[in-house]
């Protein structure tokens, strides 16, 4: 709670207003069915956060350089960096910090660039147990054309798949990111964030810079 409310504090006056207005699209039910003619109807930007635990609906409430500030109830928040979830907030348990050790990130360059199988190494910082400064290895495959559904709208994507591990901790998951084929923006995930969490994400009304 105490990191959710330096993320509130660091808002602007316009965020802070996005966040006073969560309330109205967290419904807490297990499912949700989102229409296009309810997401269109809420004047901001919307993703749809699945769990084992439940469904949610996020809003972006906060952009700081690449990280993208996505937020549900009672201190819930996501963190987004180029479609790859970097931190959780007020989860049971949470994926503290995710920070990729060099410059050649494939997510900055977009997953799209990808011609054949990349690797990269990161450092992940897991709680409950701070157990902090994990070595992750993880490698990304391209795995061809495919469509997607989003609220009624056919979305030509490519899926990458990602195969992750970490020696250290015992631990090995496989990742999905669905990306545009021009841009590499991320439309749909499925992401393990930390042993045992799964997120899948679905972009429903997308914040996409000047694209938005």
């Amino acid at each position: 709670m105490a990191a959710a409310s330096l993320l509130l504090a660091s808002c602007t006056s316009v965020s802070r207003s996005t966040v006073d207005t969560m309330r109205l699209v967290w419904q807490g039910t297990p499912k949700l069915s989102p229409t296009a003619e309810q997401v269109q109807a809420k004047p901001y930007f919307q993703m749809r956060a699945m769990t084992a635990h439940g469904d949610a609906i996020l809003v972006l409430g906060n952009i700081v350089g690449a990280r993208q500030y996505w937020y549900g109830t009672s201190g819930v928040a996501l963190v987004l960096e180029d479609g790859r979830v970097v931190q959780t907030i007020g989860l049971a348990q949470n994926l503290d910090g995710s920070r990729i050790e060099q410059d050649n990130d494939p997510f900055v360059h977009g997953l799209q660039t990808l011609a054949a199988g990349t690797s990269y190494d990161r450092i992940d910082d897991w709680s409950p147990g701070y157990r902090y400064g994990i070595p992750v290895h993880a490698t990304l495959k391209p795995a061809g054309e495919t469509s997607i559904d989003i609220l009624g709208t056919a979305h030509r994507v490519l899926l990458v798949n990602e195969d992750v591990s970490a020696k250290a901790a015992g631990y090995r998951a496989s990742n999905r990111y669905w990306v545009d084929p021009s841009d590499g923006f991320v439309w749909m995930s499925e992401q393990e964030v930390m042993p045992g969490m799964t997120i899948k994400l679905v972009q429903l009304r997308p914040y996409r810079g000047s694209k938005s």
